[in-house]
């Protein structure tokens, strides 16, 4: 579990491939704003905690209520990333009383669906796990050609991403595993009963190619007196490739919301 950092805390749920590890960016400059918290979730390597298929969705839940025990916390903002929006959506939901806010980031709608190519892959994750990696760079290099000026600082971060994810590698299985029970459950239900204050943030239409910012801007009208930030020269992986620009647009606004009335 990545713990670090002092002020208020904040749980960062990271997405589909579940590794905090590949967040490290980000989490480091949250960290200097805020004591920020993230982990690795349940049955992938390196969580700690196994996935019970009988709970379902739920084991993210008893996953999460874990993290608060062992982080000592007893109420923080959420930040899911991607997938992860759908553990904070529901947790926000089902859990009010702990949660000061809500941030859902590059996160899928509850009515969103797999586009063909990622049915393919949800079908055969090991089969297809090696397109998957190779054809990865490809769909995210539009906008980490649009993050930096210049190929050494798009190299650099090509080569340190792709360390982060040697070093914590995905389970495809478990990826589609998720996608699956995604797919099963209606998460609108939850957005109405949300109370924390919320901020959705996305990148530029032009460059997210993996959940379109449109998908993810439907909580605007889902979710009560939800906000909007978009991040500039981003697209999926903008709190990767622009971390610092990510870390002040989150913590700006837990900073807004923690101001008496």
């Amino acid at each position: 579990m990545f713990d670090h950092g002092t002020g208020p805390p904040l749980i960062v749920i990271p997405g589909l491939q579940g590794r905090w590890e590949w967040l490290r960016p980000t989490l480091r400059e949250l960290q200097k704003r805020c004591r920020t918290v993230s982990y690795t979730l349940c049955g992938d390597i390196g969580s700690g905690a196994k996935f019970d298929p009988a709970l379902g969705f739920d084991n993210y839940i008893r996953q999460l209520d874990g993290v608060f025990r062992e982080a000592g916390i007893e109420r923080a903002a959420l930040c899911g990333i991607s997938y992860g929006g759908f553990i904070a959506l529901r947790y926000a939901a089902r859990r009010p009383a702990q949660i000061t806010s809500l941030v859902l980031a590059s996160s899928p709608s509850p009515d969103w669906v797999p586009n063909a190519r990622q049915r393919a892959y949800v079908a055969s994750p090991w089969r297809s796990a090696p397109e998957f990696v190779a054809t990865a760079p490809m769909r995210v290099w539009p906008e980490i050609r649009a993050a930096y000026d210049t190929w050494p600082e798009r190299l650099a971060f090509v080569a340190l991403h792709g360390a982060r994810v040697v070093a914590a590698p995905m389970v495809p299985s478990r990826m589609a595993a998720r996608v699956t029970l995604q797919q099963h459950i209606d998460f609108a239900p939850d957005c109405a009963r949300v109370r924390a204050p919320t901020l959705v943030i996305t990148g530029d239409d032009a460059l997210d190619q993996i959940v379109p910012p449109a998908v993810t801007r439907t909580y605007l009208s889902l979710i009560p007196g939800a906000q909007y930030e978009k991040m500039e020269r981003s697209g999926h992986i903008g709190m990767l490739t622009r971390p610092k620009q990510f870390a002040e647009i989150v913590t700006r606004f837990l900073e807004r919301d923690s101001r008496p009335d």
